[in-house]
């Protein structure tokens, strides 16, 4: 049984070991693209990043094979991939990693490690993203009001019917102080009264700029 955890390369390898490396990181990185899709909207284009990346790397690091100057280059030239980017979400950034890792040990020959990695992993992620998670009760609330309004405690009364709690965490000017905007961290009583919970807050601030974001989607880049 524990065979099947040696790597397949010993010294040089051959076409049909390096094809067979190949396959089994792109089915990995395929394994992480379905699990990720399932539960994500991720781009076509990041879907197919993820199922490609692992046999880039694995290539990449067949090539370098314990050469310490192609693996410095190697280092320098993905080193400046990182600053061409910009921020992702937390759970493209994991599977990043996820495929990453599959395709190094694809390179090392450890297939089954690879695969049965990359099963663990994905169905680790499949299952936290069912989970709920505390976070998901809470919501951002940015509202825009005009400098007339005395906004500290313009909302109060709304706030104590729609909302189990908030916090005002920014406030800054805006259109040469003509404007505020607000930022707050607030938990609905009733997801469902969000509607009705913007109505009458447009009501207050004279039909400017009202926006409910689910926090834990808005704020998870790295």
């Amino acid at each position: 049984m524990s065979s099947i955890f040696d790597s397949i390369l010993t010294g040089s390898f051959s076409v049909g070991q390096y094809l067979l490396c190949l396959l089994v990181a792109g089915l990995c990185g395929g394994i992480a693209a379905l699990s990720l899709s399932r539960e994500s909207s991720a781009s076509r284009s990041f879907l197919i990043s993820l199922v490609v990346l692992p046999i880039i790397v694995a290539t990449v690091i067949l090539m370098v094979n314990g050469n310490i100057g192609t693996g410095i280059a190697v280092a320098g030239a993905f080193s400046l991939v990182r600053f061409r980017s910009a921020a992702g979400r937390a759970r493209d950034i994991s599977a990043i990693f996820l495929v990453m890792t599959a395709g190094i040990a694809c390179a090392a020959g450890y297939l089954a490690v690879a695969l049965l990695f990359t099963l663990i992993a994905s169905g680790v992620m499949l299952l936290l993203s069912r989970m709920p998670m505390s976070c998901e009760r809470f919501a951002a609330l940015r509202i825009t009001v005009p400098e007339s309004l005395h906004f500290a405690d313009a909302f109060d009364d709304l706030f104590e019917q729609y909302t189990k709690s908030r916090k005002l965490v920014k406030a800054k000017t805006s259109n040469m102080g003509s404007l505020y905007k607000l930022d707050y961290k607030i938990e609905m009583k009733d997801p469902a009264a969000a509607q009705e919970f913007l109505d009458a807050l447009r009501c207050r601030n004279g039909n400017l700029e009202i926006a409910l974001l689910n926090e834990a989607e808005g704020g998870e880049e790295l």
